[in-house]
């Protein structure tokens, strides 16, 4: 395992747009705060979602849309930079009216009520390819 040890500098809580997107909300606060690591924790609800969901034999992300109201019954994430631009790598837990529930890497979903809490650390971590897996991920 590689680590790193960060100092945290600022804290925040959010409160996300109706009718706004989850993630890219994410990502342009992250951009107006010039944070460029943070991890967050989030709950609220959305009225529609992408998760994408990662097959690790053909090393390929699917979508899979939900096109329904959910409860975000948990949403866990980090902020990184990724191609120079700011990016929420965000998984979430919806539920439905019935208590089933999806889940998984959360690519966008239509806010109908988001709350959220960030943790800024004090670097920049910059993702990178990586030849194993296939994906972006920190260089520590």
């Amino acid at each position: 395992m590689d680590y790193r040890e960060l100092e945290g500098t600022r804290e925040f809580v959010a409160g996300l747009d109706h009718g706004g997107d989850w993630r890219a909300q994410i990502e342009t606060f992250a951009a107006e705060e010039d944070i460029g690591a943070a991890f967050f924790v989030g709950l609220g609800a959305v009225q529609d979602v992408e998760f994408y969901f990662y097959d690790q034999d053909e090393q390929e992300y699917y979508p899979e849309y939900f096109d329904e109201p959910l409860e975000v019954a948990a949403c866990v994430g980090n902020i990184s930079t990724l191609d120079g631009e700011p990016f929420a790598h965000t998984h979430a837990v919806c539920s439905r009216e019935d208590a089933t529930t999806v889940a998984g890497h959360l690519n966008s979903g239509t806010v109908f009520a988001g709350e959220l809490y960030v943790r800024a650390f004090d670097a920049d971590l910059v993702r990178e390819h990586d030849e194993t897996t296939d994906l972006d991920l920190w260089p520590l």
